[in-house]
């Protein structure tokens, strides 16, 4: 009996030895699973889209340039014998800063003067004869059409001698030279560049909304972070009666150039439009916004996975930006952290502004 006995109970004992391995067994992968989960949760800062009034805080960026920019051309072509234009020297509109060689067109204008003189001369004797009967009327018109012909042919020749004379069309400042003297150039080769900055222009863009708010002649104020604390006045000039590919409209500004605080082509500028009151916009941080604004995109938290959304910016004040489509109040957007996200990310939030 004591024979049966003994491995019955070698038996059950190493039945509860594997039995304690296998819960401990499970227990560890249920451990390596959530700890697995925990890693794998991105940490985000989050914020919530909000409802907030914006009143007379429509501030857009927008790029200063001069009033008129223009490319001086070449209308003959030829070797450059005289170049009156160095960069930042100050033209009047019709001076001339470059000079062609012109001896073949003066020529020209010679042999088309010859010829004229020739033709209107045939032409007063061939009038005089036709009306004393002596020429028929088919003569007479003969000595006319070759009399307008000389004409047109010297006014072209003078008009080529002319344009060896390269002028400005406008006054204003050389901002570059593209040839030097000695060098041979083409028809419509760009000599110079020439900027009037005595008036300014500056383009922003705005959303649907407000352009059908703004109306040309309204007063802005534009700042830059040049001349900090120092406004300068202007008035939109002209909205644009079609959207771009972002469906938002440009809008020209311009402005007279302060001679106390000058500014060139190019800044940068913040153009404020107090005439636009904005009010129950819905505002997210800046910050949240993936890409440009021309495609403007949020992470978006959802049951704790990070979902993509596109949406459609408005109006930027500081470090708030109006979202027009895309977003509803009060849903958690990320702020910090979007950059180690794909769409359906888990995430841990670790803190919420």
């Amino acid at each position: 009996m004591k024979k049966i006995l003994i491995p019955a109970t070698i038996i059950v004992f190493l039945a509860i030895i594997i039995g304690v391995l296998e819960y401990n067994k499970s227990k560890a992968e249920q451990a390596i699973v959530k700890q697995t989960f925990v890693q794998n949760a991105i940490p985000v800062t989050i914020a919530e889209a909000e409802i907030t009034d914006l009143s007379n805080a429509l501030t857009l960026v927008g790029t200063i340039m001069a009033g008129s920019d223009v490319n001086i051309i070449a209308e003959a072509g030829g070797r450059i014998l005289q170049l009156h234009a160095n960069p930042g020297e100050y033209k009047s509109a019709g001076s001339v800063i470059a000079e062609i060689d012109s001896e073949m067109r003066r020529a020209s204008v010679m042999n088309a003067q010859a010829a004229y003189d020739k033709a209107k001369t045939d032409f007063d004797r061939m009038e005089k004869m036709f009306k004393e009967g002596v020429m028929n009327a088919m003569q007479m018109d003969q000595a006319r059409y070759g009399y307008q012909a000389a004409e047109a042919q010297l006014i072209m020749s003078k008009r080529q001698l002319r344009d060896t004379k390269v002028t400005t069309p406008i006054s204003g400042i050389i901002n570059a030279r593209m040839v030097d003297q000695g060098a041979t150039v083409g028809i419509n080769a760009v000599i110079a560049n020439i900027v009037d900055i005595s008036t300014l222009k500056v383009k922003v863009n705005v959303s649907e909304k407000d352009a059908f708010a703004l109306k040309n002649g309204d007063k802005i104020i534009v700042t830059t972070d040049v001349y900090p604390g120092v406004e300068f006045s202007g008035q939109v000039s002209s909205i644009a009666p079609k959207a771009d590919e972002a469906h938002t409209y440009p809008v020209e500004i311009r402005m007279s150039n302060s001679k106390q605080y000058p500014l060139k082509a190019g800044m940068f500028g913040k153009v404020s439009f107090t005439s636009i009151e904005k009010s129950d916009a819905l505002i997210i941080p800046r910050s949240a916004l993936i890409g440009s604004i021309k495609n403007p995109k949020v992470f978006v938290i959802k049951d704790g996975k990070a979902e993509l959304r596109d949406v459609q910016t408005g109006v930027e004040a500081g470090t708030k930006l109006e979202i027009i489509s895309g977003l509803q109040a009060g849903e958690s957007i990320v702020t910090n952290g979007q950059n180690n996200l794909r769409p359906g990310s888990k995430v841990t939030i670790i803190n919420k502004k």
